[in-house]
This record gives structure tokens, C-alpha cells and sequence, in this order.
């Protein structure tokens, strides 16, 4: 059915028959500041500390479920514009694909934080509806309680932040398209450092409060522009996901399954080659072990590519010994690895290759995607680091690719492109 709202027209369906594609675009949380590639780089690692060793710790200590199942990632690097109820009120929230749920600040909010925009007041909206205790997505949140009916919830994230309210069904509108009963948080009372980039947060993961979930599109692709890149990024779904896949032989490798988390992506990765050298780093370092510790996950709010630490370890050393410039003494980066350039000649650095093997895929980047140069500070630094259990294939690494998540095929694809121009 199509009507017409203002001078637009809005493509209207229900969160349980979603058979159309939309695009929504993504702005970096430090869009139009005037800092370098690296002083971006650092500030995005200063925000991503917390998010990093949270998702480590949830990693350790998986089989531990009662005790951390009710925190998530939370906080992230990208926004994404969108809009809520009837007639439409625009936000924008945080794209995390750590985490499921849905929500934004609402009246009457007895601790909210500063935004842009007006705080959504649901008693504008005509689509608003609160949610039953007997709900299925009631029964989803990790903690929850039931006060006359309505299902309250309290969530919280690994940075410190938390979103408590109330769960609640409404329309939102992405682009054109209007998508109705979708179940979110209307929280009431909001807190953290990790939350003052929107007015809320899209959770994108496997679980069932999730936006990907919830309007069962069978495929979701964002596509990053590189950082400092005065330019919008993309977030796509169902028919626009595989907008730049027109072969038709598409290379996936799997999305990984673990019993004990279902919100995150996993990856098979297999190995790691630095210039012609296949690193010694034991598959089992990459993998999920038996008790759901571990393992490779791909997110779209860590900025950096993190490795156990043997493994970061092993690729250090073969950075190293590689390449032909002198190791940084700087400690002040935030970075783990730096080289001094040379007075003359920036442009000409030669790196080594660097390529990751996941199972049934071979993905080298370009050096863009793994070196920041910075010429005022006469350094090269590795946009990688080290962590504990948990391997976080970030998003530096994915600048300029479509990355494809195959829902119905359980595979994710890597699709070089110029996310600037979609």
C-alpha cells in the first residue's frame, strides 16, 4: 500500500512480511570534525576501551551465562538516520551489530541525557503501543519485570551504560519505507558516556529483539567509507543488501554459530599471511572451544582488528622484520605498533601484504585498511592490537567492502567497493 505523507512517498510494511529493500545512511559519530586519520583513530579507541574488554570478558566466561547474559556491547562508531512514530519524528541512533535491541529516549524520561533533537514522546504517536508481559519479545530481554501488564526492562552495556522502560511496539521509517509493529525500548531512564552520540541504539544482531530479526530480512549489508573520508556510509537491506554483487559467484565464508552467545557474528578465520609469510598461529587460537569461549566475531562498533595476544604477538613480529623502516619509540598513540617515516619520499612507503584466510575466502586488504599514516608526526603505525580470548575483526578493516550477511545462506561475503558513491 502507498500513501502520501507530506511530499514523500512511504512504502508501508509490518515487521513479520518484509519482501522490499531500503538503504539508510551512516555518518561517523566524528563526522565534519577537523582532526587527522590518527587523531580520529585515537579517539575512536579511547571510546571503543570498554566496549573491547567487555567483549572479551563475556568471552572468558561464556559458559557463565546467568551471570553476564543480561550486558551487552553497547556504544559504537556509526549513526544511522531514521525516524519513529505517527507522523514520523527523524533521530538518530547507533548502529551496533553487538547487540539486539531497539531503543531511544522518551517522555516522561526521568534521566535522560542531552540530544539534538526533541525526546520522543509517545502520547504524539497514533502506531504507539505498549507491550504485554506475555509478549515473546517480553520473554526475549535478558531482564525484565512485569508491572501491571506492561513489560519493563532494564538493559545494560559493557561500557557502563544502561537504557531502562518500557518495551513498546511502534512504527519506524527507514528512508521511505515504513515499517510497522516494530517492538523497541522506550526508555525512561538512560545513562553512560557510551550513549551521548544518539539518541538511542539499532541493535543488528542475531537475536530475536534485533532489527534484522524482526523484519526477517533475509540479508543486511553496510558498506563503510574510510575514515577522515568527508562521506556517508551505507546500511542496506533485503533486496538493495547485494546491491554491488551482480556475478552471481559471490565467495562467503560461514557465519559461526555459538550456543552460548546468539547476538554475535562469528567468522571462520583460519590464518593470517603478512607479506608472503602464512603466520605459525594454531587454528584453535581463531576458534569457538567447547564451552563457547573464543572464537573470531566480526563488529561494525569495534574500530580496530584485535587479536589474542599470541597471535597479535606473531604478526607484530613479522611486521617487523618486514618492513623497512625504523620502529617508533612514541608510546602515545594508543597504538600498539608505529614506524618513523622517512624525512622524504611518504608517499613511496612500501608495506607488506596483509590477508586473512577465512574458510572458503582469501581477503587482502589494502594497506589503507590496516596502516595510518600521519605525516605531521612522522609516523606509520598498525591499525591492529591485542586483547584476550575474543578475536574482533574491526572496522578499519572493512572500509571500502560491502559487507554481505547471507542470513538465509549463513554467510558473509566481502564485496570491494566504493562506499562512497552508493
Amino acid at each position: 500500500m502507498l500513501f502520501t505523507l507530506a511530499t514523500c512517498l512511504v512504502h508501508v510494511v509490518t515487521s513479520t512480511s518484509f519482501q522490499t529493500g531500503f538503504q539508510v545512511r551512516l555518518t561517523r559519530v566524528d563526522h565534519g570534525l577537523n582532526y587527522t586519520k590518527l587523531q580520529l583513530l585515537q579517539r575512536a579507541i579511547r571510546r571503543e576501551r570498554s566496549r573491547v574488554n567487555w567483549l572479551s570478558k563475556i568471552s572468558k566466561t561464556a559458559h557463565a551465562n546467568d551471570v553476564l547474559s543480561p550486558l551487552h556491547s553497547g556504544s559504537g562508531e556509526f549513526l544511522m538516520d531514521l525516524s519513529i512514530g505517527s507522523p514520523p519524528k527523524p533521530f538518530s541512533a547507533i548502529m551496533d551489530t553487538g547487540s539486539d535491541l531497539i531503543w531511544t529516549q522518551c517522555l516522561p524520561c526521568r534521566e535522560c541525557f542531552n540530544q539534538p533533537i526533541p525526546i520522543f514522546d509517545p502520547k504524539q504517536s497514533s502506531t504507539y503501543s505498549k507491550t504485554s508481559c506475555s509478549s515473546e519479545f517480553c520473554k526475549a530481554l535478558p531482564t525484565s519485570r512485569c508491572n501491571f501488564d506492561e513489560c519493563e526492562y532494564l538493559y545494560s552495556y559493557g561500557d557502563d551504560s544502561s537504557t531502562q522502560g518500557v518495551l513498546a511496539t511502534e512504527t519506524f521509517t527507514f528512508s521511505d519505507v515504513a515499517v510497522h509493529n516494530i517492538s523497541f525500548g522506550c526508555g525512561l531512564a538512560n545513562q553512560g558516556n557510551g550513549l551521548s552520540q544518539g539518541a538511542g541504539i539499532v541493535g543488528l544482531g542475531r537475536g530475536p529483539l534485533s532489527l534484522v530479526t524482526q523484519i526477517g530480512s533475509q540479508k543486511f549489508s553496510y558498506c563503510m567509507t574510510s575514515i577522515g573520508e568527508n562521506k556517508t556510509s551505507s546500511l542496506l537491506f533485503g533486496s538493495l543488501a547485494d546491491i554491488n554483487s551482480s556475478d552471481g559467484k559471490l565467495k562467503g565464508t560461514p557465519l559461526i554459530r555459538n550456543s552460548f552467545e546468539q547476538t554475535f557474528y562469528y567468522l571462520a578465520l583460519e590464518g593470517i599471511t603478512v607479506g608472503e609469510t602464512l603466520l605459525p598461529i594454531p587454528k584453535t587460537i581463531f576458534e569457538i572451544s567447547a564451552d563457547g569461549v573464543g572464537g573470531t566475531i566480526i563488529d561494525s562498533g569495534t574500530t580496530l582488528t584485535y587479536l589474542q595476544e599470541d597471535a597479535f604477538e606473531t604478526l607484530k613480529r613479522a611486521f617487523i622484520s618486514q618492513m623497512k623502516l625504523r620502529v617508533s619509540p612514541q608510546d602515545s598513540t594508543g597504538l600498539d605498533l608505529c614506524f618513523d617515516l622517512p624525512s622524504d619520499n611518504v608517499s613511496e612507503i612500501e608495506v607488506p601484504k596483509l590477508k586473512f584466510h577465512f574458510r572458503g575466502l582469501d581477503l587482502e586488504l589494502p594497506p589503507e585498511n590496516y596502516m595510518i599514516a600521519d605525516s605531521a608526526e612522522g609516523i606509520v603505525c598498525l591499525a591492529m592490537a591485542a586483547t584476550g580470548v575474543l578475536n574482533i575483526f574491526g572496522n578499519v578493516q572493512q572500509q571500502n567492502l560491502l559487507v554481505l550477511h547471507d542470513l538465509e545462506k549463513e554467510t558473509l561475503s566481502f564485496i570491494p567497493t566504493n562506499c562512497g558513491q552508493l
